[in-house]
């Protein structure tokens, strides 16, 4: 009996403990610039998921630079495209570097440099009143 009540307790913890975090994330008190930059360094860089979908606003928008063409995403494109390389971390170097910061908006610099060539995600995410969230990403990719 005492083993059941011990193990109705820890379950009743778990349960309280999850929707705690739960609350926190919806109302967007843990969304700040820093969580929402390293949330999508994570997930282009190592594949880690988790977290991306508070982050990245509805109606983002994703761009790169083709040669002299821009090619547009959906955000679920994006997220799909990311869905097929869960776990995998790529052989790169990243850095970040604020661009412009305010308490409405940030422009973060995103660099992953690879071998021969360096991509540039410049990463707009803005206040949305309910935590920071990535509204825009433009990449750039260049030779060495």
């Amino acid at each position: 009996m005492k083993t059941l009540k011990l193990i109705l307790s820890g379950i009743a913890l778990l349960v309280v403990c999850n929707a705690a975090k739960a609350s926190i994330y919806a109302d967007g008190e843990n969304l700040t610039r820093t969580y929402a930059i390293n949330t999508y360094v994570d997930a282009v860089t190592r594949g880690k998921l988790q977290g991306l979908n508070d982050v990245v606003d509805q109606n983002a928008k994703f761009s790169l630079l083709s040669g002299k063409k821009i090619i547009s995403y959906t955000r679920d494109q994006v997220f799909e495209s990311l869905k097929l390389n869960k776990n995998v971390e790529e052989d790169c170097t990243t850095s970040t570097s604020i661009m412009e910061s305010n308490g409405d908006i940030a422009i973060v610099k995103v660099d992953m440099q690879f071998d021969g060539f360096v991509r540039s995600n410049y990463v707009t995410i803005a206040n949305t009143g309910k935590g920071w969230k990535i509204t825009n990403v433009y990449s750039v990719f260049k030779q060495l």
